[in-house]
């Protein structure tokens, strides 16, 4: 009986923990090894942690070596822009997929800087223009790689500044630039330094507005026009349905679409250039005076003094001291301004062969679809605060403000000025209104025309960048529409000159 109830206690006992379980030395240990299950569980774990580790390196570096492919698709363009004010360097960057070329006009892939004076002011100096140009070049460089330099062209394009100079001066100040652009690294041929002509300067323009609107392609009725206001020059271009006289014509083929343009280039009828035109008639008005009267100047604010013994005015107008007989005495006023800036404007209108003349004898087509005017008047209608919104009709009132202040209180409200800069937004308030309005035949308050310095997703509209798509092929090719970053050059167009 004890030993039957030894055995039920001992079956009544409770089960050991095996892993708790210990011997004695010399005693043989009855319990079973622990299975190898949870070593197989963690050798999975691990396995499948190597997998996933290894296909997130893979991945990685296939995003790394995607990256790496882009950057080293990319391709670079320069283009220099000898303008009449500055000289300023463009660096395009673009990537060609699936055989076209992909423009994108922001972030890292553009670059420009401007430095002055221009080409032009080089005249009696050509070797001079070695400086500018040197340290243009050299901006370029920083952002093309070193590797990519001698695949990637450099362009000089000059623009009205030298165009108003001598043939022999503009070939001295090309020869100048040709050596820099020779030793630069760059691809180049001297027959990419030259000087444009206006009319190419306003297609170019005409093609990145669009562009950037994403009109290329479709109707060309749709598209904008251009109308330009730079410093020496003033370009009009724009699709016209009517007959345009060969010297004023350009067809631009994308596709299966073909842009027949008007494009004039007016030189010496510039921002700058027509106020320096004004300036002389008035000072060879006060030279050719019988009387030793005052000759008044009513595109300058009144208290500004006309140092007549200077040779050169704040206004930045060369003049010879002797070339006064009689002194000149600003008298601001924009109605006066507005009526001189118009009869400079129609000058030689008489000598008309054309149907219709807008700006002295030059052919133009009636206005036909939207337009933007770009480049000073753009920068005088910000300088007066101007919304897009009848902004003719404000620009009125701002340039009677403005020319009508007395020239000690503008200084005051304008202290970071100077004024050379603060004296011609007179002079452009009313030279705006007469070339637009009273000459070219826009409404005060037509909403077909805008002004802007971008447009579409902030493309610049300057007319380099049209140079540079115009350029990037020998011919322009097919443009979609569909993407105002993507010019789809795959199908060869034409550009007629």
């Amino acid at each position: 009986m004890q030993r039957s109830n030894a055995r039920s206690r001992l079956k009544n006992k409770p089960e050991m923990d095996p892993l708790n379980v210990h011997t004695r030395p010399g005693q043989r240990s009855s319990i079973a090894k622990p299975k190898s299950k949870p070593t197989r569980s963690i050798l999975l774990l691990i396995i499948a942690s190597v997998a996933l580790t290894l296909g997130l390196v893979s991945v990685c570096c296939s995003i790394l070596l995607s990256g790496r492919t882009r950057r080293n698709s990319l391709r670079y363009s320069v283009v220099i822009d000898g303008g009449s004010s500055g000289t300023r360097v463009h660096v395009f960057g673009h990537r060609i997929e699936s055989g076209k070329p992909v423009f994108d006009f922001g972030g890292a892939n553009y670059a420009s800087l401007k430095l002055s004076p221009g080409l032009s002011a080089y005249g009696d100096n050509p070797d001079g223009a070695s400086v500018s140009v040197t340290e243009l070049v050299e901006f370029a460089k920083r952002r093309v790689p070193n590797g990519m330099l001698k695949e990637s062209d450099v362009r000089l394009m000059a623009t009205a500044g030298m165009r108003l100079l001598e043939g022999d001066v503009q070939e001295q100040i090309l020869q100048v630039t040709r050596r820099v652009l020779r030793s630069s690294g760059f691809k180049f041929r001297d027959e990419w330094a030259s000087v444009i002509s206006g009319s190419d300067e306003g297609v170019y323009a005409w093609v990145v507005a669009n562009h950037a609107l994403g009109s290329l392609g479709g109707d060309p009725l749709q598209t904008t026009g251009i109308v330009e206001l730079g410093g020496a020059s003033a370009q009009v271009t724009f699709v016209s349905s009517e007959l345009v006289p060969p010297e004023f014509s350009r067809t631009i083929s994308y596709g299966n679409v073909s842009y027949n343009l008007y494009s004039h280039s007016f030189l010496h009828l510039g921002q700058d250039a027509a106020h320096e035109k004004f300036l002389e008639s008035l000072h060879n008005s006060a030279a050719n005076s019988t009387e030793e009267g005052i000759v008044t100047d009513p595109c300058t604010p009144k208290g500004y003094i006309l140092d007549k013994n200077s040779h050169k005015d704040s206004s930045g107008f060369l003049a010879d001291e002797n070339r006064f007989l009689s002194s000149v005495q600003a008298a601001g006023n924009f109605s006066k301004c507005r009526s001189a800036t118009f009869t400079m404007l129609q000058e030689g209108k008489e000598k008309c062969l054309y149907k219709h003349c807008s700006i002295g004898s030059t052919f133009t087509p009636n206005l036909q679809g939207s337009f933007l005017a770009t480049e000073n008047f753009v920068h005088t209608s910000k300088f007066f605060g101007l919304g897009e919104k009848d902004w003719l009709s404000e620009m009125i009132k701002a340039g009677k403000s403005f020319c009508g202040d007395d020239w000690s209180k503008l200084k005051v409200k304008y202290p970071t000025f100077k004024d050379e800069n603060l004296l011609r937004y007179c002079f452009s308030s009313a030279y705006i209104l007469s070339m637009l309005h009273d000459s070219l035949g826009f409404a005060i308050d037509d909403e077909r025309i805008g002004f802007a310095d971008k447009a579409g997703e902030d493309i610049p509209l300057d007319w380099a960048l049209g140079a540079f798509i115009l350029n990037t092929v020998t011919t322009t090719s097919d443009y979609s529409g569909k993407s105002r970053k993507i010019l789809d050059l795959s199908n060869i167009a034409k550009y007629k000159i």
